[in-house]
C-alpha cells in the first residue's frame, strides 16, 4: 500500500470530527428558511450516532441501515417537495446526503468527501439568499470546513482545535486577494443550467391575475421588490407607475392577462424626454420585468409584449440587474382600434347589472371618453368612498356591491370597477398592475420599491391618443399616490398590521430609521457592485484600466498580474528572509531533500551521523559518497575545519549523480 493510500485509510482524528460537526451546523443554518424541519431532526440523529461511534458506544451502520437512511431521505424529499427534481428538491437532497454521509465516516477519504460536499452545499445557499449578510455568514462554514481539513493531518499542531482554526483563518485571509483578482478579471459566464422551482413555491410578488383582496394581502408584505437608480433626477413620486402586467380578461370575479407569447410587438410613438435608469430586481419566480412606460432594455432574451410590459424568456430566480430607457409621454397604439375594441370591451353576460345601467347613463351625459372618465373621478371624490385595507364583503356581484353598497375598497376594487364601467359605456379599458411610488434612500441616489407598493390602475383607449393612464385611487386617497401607503393608512392604522416587527413600521423613530436606511444602503451597494458585476460592467472596467489594448495584451497582463500576486503570496507563506543563513545547515537540508524521494526522512531528534548510517543501510552501493559528505560536514561543523560551502556542494553533486532517482521504492518501511 502506498503512503498516500495508507494515509487516506487512517481513522479520523477527534479534532477533525469536531470541526466537521461544527461545519455541518453552520452550513445548514442559511438553508433553514427553505428546508423541511425533518432535515434538522435527521442531522441531530446522525450527529448523535456518529459521536457515539467515536466514543465506542455504537457501531457503524450496516449496509442495510445505510440503504434505509438513503431511502427515508428520498421519501422525505418527495413528500415535502412533491418531486425529486427541480432546484428546491435538489438542494434538499444535497443537504440530506451531506447529513447522512456523517454516520458512515470511517476513514480520512470519507471525511474529504464530506468536506467537498460541504463546500458545494455552501454555494447552493446563494441560490436562495445573496445579500451582504448571507455572503458574510458563508465565510463561517468555509472556515470550519478548512479547519476540518487541517485537523485530518496527524500532528501535534492539528490536534489543537484553536490552533487549527487560526491556521484556517490565515489560509482564508491569504486567499482573499486571489479571490478578488479572479472576481474582477475572470470572464463572466452565464448560468450553465436552469432548475425549475415547484409551482407552489413561487416567491412573494404580483400574480398574472387579480381579484378583489389580492392586493390587500400583498400590501401586508414589506419584502423588497426592486431598487431603481436614475441617471438624472427622478420624476415626482406621482409619476412613478412601474408597469408589470396588463389584465384584459374579466370573468365576473377575476381579471387576467390576454396576451400570448407569439403576439406582435405593439405600435407606439416616442414623445417627450426619455428617462434612463438602472433596476436591481429581486427574484420572484416570474418572467416579467418592472419599468416605467414605455420602456426599452438592452437585456438579452427580453422583449416588449403586446400589452407594453417587458418579459424575459426565463423567470427571474436570482437578483437581476438591467438598464432601461422609458418615454413617459409616448403614444401607445393611437391607431389600433380593432384590437382595442375586440379584447377590451368584452364583459361577461349578466354581470353587475347596476354598474352597466349606470354606465349607460354616463355615456348619454358624457359621450366623449375623457369627459366620462372625469365624471367618474368626481363621483369617487364626492361620494363617501373609502380607501381601506379592510374592505367589507361586497357580495356575489362584487362591482355592484362595491359601487352602490360598501363604497370601501383597496386599489384593485377601484381599478376593476372603473374598467368595468368604461367597458360597459363602450370605451375600451383594461387594468394595469405593478407598483407605484418608492422610498428614496437616505443618500437620495436610489429608490426602494417594496411589495406594499403594489398597485392597480386603469388604461382607457381614445382614437388618435391611444392608451391613457387614469388612477381612480388618486381621486379617493391622493396621499397614497403622493406620499405612499403608510400615509394613506395612518388614520386606519392598518399599515403592516400583520408584521409588528417590521422596521418599516417605526420610521418615525429617527435612530431606528437611520440604522435601517444605512443597512439598506449597504445591501444596495453589494447588489449593484458585486451581484451586478457582469460581462458588460467587466468590459467597461477593463476598457477604463487598459484603454485601447487588444484582448491578447489584456490576457497577458491578467496572467502576469495573477502570477505576480501568487508570487507575493508565496513569499508571505514561505518567508525566505526568515530562513537560516547558516551555509552548513542549508547544505544538510539539501542532503535530506535528495534522500526524501527514496523514503528517507530524518526523525525528530535524530543526529546527522545516525541519519547517514540509516541512509547507508538503505543504499549500501552509495555508502562511499554518503561517507565522504558526512565526514566533510562533521569536519566543518564540529571539527574546527574552515568553512567551505563549495566542498559540501561538490560532495552533494557527486551523490546526486549517483542516486537512483528512477528506482521503484521498496514497500518496506525504511525507518
Amino acid at each position: 500500500m502506498s503512503s498516500a493510500t495508507a494515509t487516506s485509510a487512517q481513522p479520523i482524528p477527534r479534532v477533525a470530527l469536531t470541526w466537521l460537526l461544527v461545519a455541518q451546523a453552520v452550513v445548514i443554518i442559511p438553508h433553514l428558511q427553505h428546508l423541511p424541519i425533518w432535515i434538522v431532526g435527521l442531522w441531530l440523529a446522525c450527529g448523535f450516532w456518529r459521536i457515539q461511534v467515536f466514543r465506542m458506544r455504537a457501531n457503524y451502520p450496516s449496509g442495510i441501515a445505510k440503504l434505509a437512511l438513503v431511502a427515508l431521505a428520498g421519501v422525505g424529499v418527495w413528500f415535502s417537495r412533491g418531486s425529486l427534481l427541480g432546484l428546491d428538491a435538489g438542494v434538499v437532497l444535497l443537504i440530506a446526503a451531506f447529513v447522512v454521509k456523517l454516520v458512515e465516516l470511517k476513514t480520512r477519504r470519507d471525511a474529504w468527501v464530506l468536506i467537498l460536499l460541504g463546500f458545494f452545499a455552501v454555494t447552493t445557499s446563494y441560490l436562495f439568499q445573496d445579500d451582504i449578510l448571507a455572503a458574510a455568514f458563508s465565510l463561517l462554514p468555509v472556515l470550519a470546513l478548512l479547519a476540518a481539513a487541517i485537523g485530518l493531518q496527524q500532528s501535534s499542531f492539528a490536534a489543537r482545535p484553536m490552533s487549527t482554526l487560526r491556521l484556517a483563518g490565515g489560509l482564508l485571509l491569504q486567499a482573499l486577494p486571489l479571490m478578488l483578482l479572479m472576481f474582477l478579471l475572470f470572464p463572466r459566464l452565464g448560468p450553465l443550467w436552469s432548475l425549475p422551482m415547484p409551482g407552489d413555491k413561487a416567491m412573494t410578488g404580483l400574480s398574472d391575475s387579480m381579484a378583489p383582496g389580492d392586493m390587500v394581502e400583498l400590501s401586508q408584505s414589506s419584502a423588497l421588490a426592486f431598487r431603481v437608480t436614475f441617471d438624472g433626477s427622478p420624476p415626482p413620486r406621482s409619476q412613478l407607475y412601474w408597469r408589470a402586467l396588463t389584465l384584459e380578461r374579466f370573468d365576473g370575479v377575476r381579471w387576467s392577462t390576454a396576451f400570448q407569447r407569439g403576439d406582435r410587438e405593439p405600435q407606439w410613438q416616442q414623445q417627450g424626454q426619455p428617462l434612463a435608469y438602472q433596476v436591481i430586481m429581486e427574484p420572484n419566480g416570474r418572467p416579467w420585468l418592472f419599468a416605467l412606460d414605455v420602456a426599452q432594455t438592452p437585456l438579452g432574451d427580453t422583449r416588449m409584449m403586446s400589452d407594453f410590459h417587458l418579459e424575459r424568456r426565463l423567470p427571474v430566480r436570482q437578483a437581476l440587474l438591467y438598464r432601461a430607457t422609458s418615454w413617459p409621454d409616448a403614444l401607445l397604439e393611437p391607431e389600433d382600434a380593432a384590437r382595442a375594441q375586440r379584447v377590451n370591451l368584452a364583459l361577461p353576460r349578466g354581470s353587475n347589472p347596476q354598474a352597466q345601467a349606470w354606465a349607460e347613463q354616463l355615456h348619454k351625459r358624457y359621450p366623449q371618453p375623457a369627459e366620462l372618465v372625469q365624471a367618474m373621478l368626481r363621483h369617487f371624490r364626492e361620494q363617501p368612498f373609502r380607501y381601506t385595507l379592510r374592505p367589507p364583503d361586497a357580495g356575489p356581484q362584487r362591482i355592484d356591491g362595491f359601487l352602490f353598497n360598501t363604497q370601501a375598497g383597496f386599489c384593485e376594487h377601484y381599478a376593476g370597477a372603473m374598467t368595468f364601467v368604461l367597458r360597459a359605456a363602450g370605451i375600451p379599458a383594461r387594468v394595469v398592475t405593478g407598483y407605484q411610488g418608492g422610498e428614496a434612500s437616505a443618500s437620495g441616489n436610489y429608490l426602494a420599491i417594496r411589495q406594499f407598493d403594489a398597485h392597480a390602475w386603469v388604461e382607457y383607449w381614445q382614437p388618435g391618443r391611444g392608451w391613457t393612464r387614469v388612477d381612480p385611487t388618486g381621486a379617493v386617497a391622493p396621499e397614497r399616490i403622493e406620499q405612499g401607503l403608510e400615509a394613506a393608512m395612518s388614520r386606519e392604522g392598518s399599515f403592516l398590521e400583520g408584521d409588528p416587527f417590521s422596521p418599516l413600521r417605526y420610521r418615525n423613530f429617527a435612530l431606528l430609521n437611520t440604522l435601517r436606511m444605512a443597512w439598506d444602503n449597504a445591501n444596495y451597494g453589494w447588489q449593484r457592485w458585486v451581484l451586478g458585476y457582469q460581462a458588460e460592467q467587466q468590459g467597461d472596467m477593463l476598457k477604463r484600466w487598459f484603454g485601447g489594448l487588444d484582448r491578447q495584451w489584456v490576457g497577458v497582463l491578467l496572467v502576469g498580474g495573477g502570477a505576480l500576486l501568487l508570487g507575493l503570496l508565496a513569499l508571505l507563506l514561505f518567508k525566505p528572509w526568515q530562513r537560516s543563513t547558516d551555509a552548513q545547515l542549508r547544505s544538510f537540508q539539501r542532503f535530506e531533500w535528495m534522500l526524501a524521494p527514496l523514503g528517507m526522512r530524518r526523525q525528530p531528534g535524530e543526529g546527522a551521523r545516525d541519519f547517514c548510517q540509516r541512509a547507508i543501510r538503505l543504499l549500501p552501493a552509495h555508502a562511499p559518497a554518503i561517507h565522504e559528505y558526512l565526514n566533510a560536514f562533521e569536519a566543518q561543523r564540529y571539527g574546527g575545519a574552515a568553512a567551505s560551502p563549495a566542498e559540501l556542494r561538490a560532495h552533494l553533486t557527486r551523490l546526486r549523480r549517483e542516486l537512483p532517482w528512477h528506482w521503484r521504492i521498496s514497500r518496506r518501511n525504511p525507518t
